[in-house]
């Protein structure tokens, strides 16, 4: 959609709030924004602070392997993925807006979500290498024997298996191919219809995480590995030469939970158990410590079996209860060299919820029963990016300079979510019929300290009055929101076009994905307020009145009207 025409649009609407126009930013530098329409503010349920849950890949054991020889592709799998076709398509245009790539064509019109990245640690895999690599017979020259020559890939699954496939023409196979092998092969035993459709390749690493479109070639985006983690990861150069991706596989962002709530096959159910498992053992999926300490008794009886007072002591879990609870639920390193433990601790709690789990509970109802409670969470299925926001500082702290807060923001196909990643709690979730949002680029892209943003604007009742608060998140990886943001909005207004019941959608404009998503967006309960209002006062806001007027502003950020 043209400028011009997004104007006319914009200025259509009938809402009473502006447009909000940064034109002074001290650190970072943007172009300007766009806020329109209304919106309110999800209540969501409040979590314990914790502190930041660190990699236990480590305390995993060797991985299975498989080995298995993979042809060069010779037809087109067309019936891989078919629930997320659209949202590739919509995604690419939006991932090569703001960067230039002189790679492959494969990471050119890539899309790009987040998921788990530290579930494998090299140091304790053992794999079963191909006895021999077949080398190129051809003698048309050197380019051509690469390209035909056989290669090992070693692709990862959450259930420590290591698939190592040997694979001709390496640089020209695609994702589609390689899938369609995973799902071949006898060892797994999946499903295959249904599994084309949870499961696809990621290429992951502790700086950037990529879902890969069918189309993708997995051997290109690796060479052109470091040219990404250059644009869209935060460390330092030496960092990010020292960066080496893995390829997984591993649930897919785009389908649906309704559809994985239904399915039944036992092999596709443990796959996404290990995933979901260590989503919640790092801290990704923040919630109660309660609810911690039961999923932990869940996974502890189905890798452990049924009680035996023999072994499973108050000792044992205080000495294995990091491969059981994320760690900011565990005992204190400080104490824990203390051979007691207190009623209410950790280990102690854990021991109790393993034992009330029935001996005649078979591990198909476990990991469904685990399943179930985490397909509750809001954010589950969620890609993940790394950002951060300003502290929010008042009086004379303000004129001190303050480190921003390192974030994850949790995108999947309801909603949003701003997770503080040092306390692993919530501190702000919208659903997309709540909020309107606007991506920004630096106007100094040359400038390190000019970072993107994503702009996250969403209604709230304050002092009995209706206000809009606007939250600025600081990413590389903004652009990467931004489209997944568009990708899910349209899906969501494609499936209200063929809703005759409930169409909340405004259907005037489909190509306006940053326009207001609801019809209603005051019927919500004022009591639901001061729960939130403790959770926003964690963060840096600026606010403005029904008619558009600053009236409240923090941190470095600028307005001109």
């Amino acid at each position: 959609m043209s400028d011009v025409n997004e104007s006319q649009q914009l200025n259509s609407q009938s809402t009473s709030y502006t447009t909000v126009i940064p034109v002074e930013y001290t650190r970072r530098v943007f172009n300007t924004p766009s806020a329109s329409g209304e919106y309110i503010v999800e209540q969501y349920r409040t979590h314990d602070d914790y502190i930041q849950t660190e990699d236990l890949s480590s305390s995993q054991g060797a991985l299975y392997s498989v080995s298995q020889r993979v042809p060069p592709a010779s037809t087109s799998y067309a019936s891989l993925c078919p629930t997320e076709q659209g949202g590739y398509s919509s995604l690419a245009s939006d991932w090569e807006r703001d960067r230039t790539m002189s790679g492959s064509e494969g990471v050119k019109n890539g899309s790009s979500e987040a998921v788990s990245e530290k579930h494998v640690n090299d140091t304790n895999v053992t794999l079963s290498a191909p006895s021999s690599v077949a080398g190129s017979t051809s003698s048309s020259g050197g380019n051509e024997a690469i390209q035909n020559a056989v290669t090992p890939v070693c692709i990862y699954l959450y259930n420590r298996i290591a698939l190592i496939m040997e694979v001709e023409d390496t640089s020209s196979t695609t994702n589609e191919v390689l899938c369609q092998a995973i799902l071949n092969c006898d060892e797994l035993n999946f499903n295959k219809p249904l599994a084309a459709q949870v499961f696809t390749l990621w290429m992951n690493s502790p700086l950037l995480e990529l879902q890969l479109k069918p189309s993708h070639k997995p051997f290109q985006i690796q060479q052109n590995w470091r040219h990404l983690v250059e644009q869209y990861s935060h460390a330092s150069y030496n960092r990010q030469q020292r960066d080496d991706p893995v390829v997984s596989f591993q649930r897919n962002v785009f389908f649906q939970q309704h559809m994985e709530e239904k399915i039944k096959d036992q092999k596709i159910m443990e796959l996404l158990y290990e995933e979901a498992k260590q989503n919640i053992l790092r801290g990704r999926y923040p919630c109660e410590v309660s609810h911690y300490i039961m999923l932990g008794g869940i996974q502890a009886r189905i890798e452990l079996g049924p009680y035996n007072t023999q072994i499973h002591s108050t000792h044992y879990f205080r000495e294995e209860q990091s491969k059981y609870l994320p760690q900011h639920v565990c005992k204190s390193a400080t104490w824990s060299w203390l051979p007691i433990s207190s009623k209410n601790s950790a280990e102690v709690r854990l021991l109790e919820q393993f034992k009330r789990i029935p001996h005649s509970a078979t591990n198909r109802k476990l990991i469904r029963k685990y399943l179930e409670f985490c397909w509750s969470l809001p954010f589950y299925g969620s890609a993940f990016f790394e950002g951060q926001i300003e502290q929010p500082v008042r009086g004379l702290m303000s004129l001190i300079t303050h480190q921003d807060i390192p974030v994850l923001v949790a995108i999947n196909s309801k909603s949003i979510y701003v997770i503080d990643d040092l306390q692993s709690t919530v501190l702000l979730g919208l659903r997309y019929e709540e909020l309107n949002w606007d991506y920004a680029r630096p106007s100094k892209e040359d400038d390190p300290n000019c970072l993107p943003c994503l702009f996250l604007q969403f209604l709230v009742v304050e002092n009995g009055s209706r206000v809009s608060k606007i939250l600025q998140v600081f990413s590389r990886q903004a652009s990467l929101m931004d489209s997944l943001i568009t990708t899910f909005v349209q899906q969501r207004k494609r499936k209200s076009l063929t809703d005759e019941t409930d169409r909340p959608f405004d259907q005037s404009s489909e190509n306006e994905t940053h326009a207001s998503l609801t019809s209603n967006p005051f019927t919500y309960a004022t009591t639901n307020l001061p729960s939130l209002s403790n959770k926003l006062s964690k963060l840096t806001l600026t606010t403005f009145d029904e008619d558009g007027h600053l009236i409240g502003q923090m941190g470095s950020w600028s307005f001109s009207y």
